[in-house]
């Protein structure tokens, strides 16, 4: 793939407020002029992708939330995210979108008017880019490509995280982000586990699948330790699971295969002493409950995925850094030992609820 253009500034950004993006001081106008309430404008956010790449994006939902307060924000991303969505308190609506792997969805099933704003928080090329401007935003928010040159968007960085790299796009719209702002509300649902050390052995890719038998022997010594473990697993993770509870000799009520309802999971991840995963949704979310983590990296560093920087998070990262789409655990990944991991785990403090001190 190319790289993306130079950042061009040949002219004022409009910010969210300014007629041309439709924002909320425009709407006030229009109901002004015309006397009566003009429909609700429609801000369509596109990040057709997992658990932790929307809970990655969560900083800059919120920030397009604070924006337009008076838009509709219709979230474009797969159907089963939908209670993610709702949860980050910034999103009105998600409009069913997926793709394998991390493709761009063909097309969106978007109805009624075009977006008042698009924005593009999916990828920095032509494919995204072209599937929202085919729906003909007055706006569209993005990186700059050279193969999209109408858009005058900021220059893309590859080494940026994930988190900073939305935010700053919307700050170079004028739109205020913090990437800080990641935190999640309590869940309502009751953990069925409080206080367990919670396993979770998959991932999106083989590269980043640390091996059942090393979640094993860290189970097996906590259990000796007198500690609860659980381990949880997706819907397609069948197999980790059982072999790791196997080993482990887990008992059923320490196990939560199939992809628990995002309810059932939230309440897992927000009750637990600790979680210890691969580089996966899982993480993001213990880290938006503000559980202690201890992530292991591998072959991509914790400085594009990593959790922030906070003594409740560890990540275990010896590098170098290798192929994201490798079929085996990649030899990075393999570096880590079960001893690393325990150690970790013994340097995390407790863990603090969201709004308690010392909580980001």
């Amino acid at each position: 793939m190319t790289g993306p253009r130079p950042d061009h500034r040949t002219a004022p950004r409009p910010g969210p407020d300014d007629p041309a993006t439709g924002g909320p001081d425009a709407l006030r106008r229009t109901e002004t002029a015309t006397g009566g309430t003009a429909p609700r404008p429609r801000l369509l956010v596109l990040r057709a992708l997992g658990l932790g790449d929307l809970l990655a994006g969560v900083p800059a939902l919120r920030a397009l939330r604070r924006g337009f307060p008076g838009h509709e924000l219709v979230l474009a991303a797969p159907a089963g995210l939908a209670p993610v969505a709702g949860a980050t308190g910034a999103v009105d609506r998600v409009l069913p979108a997926s793709a394998p792997g991390r493709a761009v969805p063909r097309s969106l099933d978007w109805t009624g008017p075009p977006p008042d704003v698009a924005v593009d928080l999916h990828g920095n090329g032509p494919p995204s880019h072209r599937l929202l401007s085919g729906l003909a935003p007055a706006r569209l928010l993005a990186f700059a490509h050279p193969g999209t040159p109408e858009i005058e968007g900021p220059t893309w960085c590859a080494e940026e995280h994930e988190r900073d790299r939305w935010c700053r796009l919307l700050r170079w719209y004028g739109v205020d982000a913090d990437p800080t702002d990641l935190l999640l509300p309590p869940p309502d649902t009751a953990s069925p586990a409080p206080g367990a050390v919670l396993l979770h052995p998959g991932a999106g890719a083989p590269a980043r699948r640390w091996p059942v038998e090393r979640y094993a022997a860290v189970a097996t010594t906590l259990r000796a330790r007198g500690l609860r473990v659980v381990v949880t697993g997706g819907a397609d993770e069948g197999d980790p699971v059982a072999r790791l509870a196997e080993r482990a000799r887990l008992p059923d009520t320490d196990v939560f295969g199939g992809g628990p309802p995002f309810d059932r999971l939230s309440a897992l991840v927000a009750g637990a002493r600790a979680v210890v995963s691969g580089d996966t949704g899982i993480a993001h979310l213990a880290v938006a409950h503000a559980v202690p983590t201890v992530t292991l990296f591998g072959p991509v560093p914790p400085r594009r995925w990593g959790p922030p920087a906070h003594p409740r998070h560890i990540a275990l990262w010896y590098g170098p850094e290798g192929d994201p789409h490798g079929r085996r655990p990649d030899p990075a990944l393999l570096r880590i030992a079960p001893d690393d991991v325990l150690d970790a785990l013994g340097r995390l403090p407790a863990a603090r609820r969201p709004g308690e001190e010392g909580a980001p």
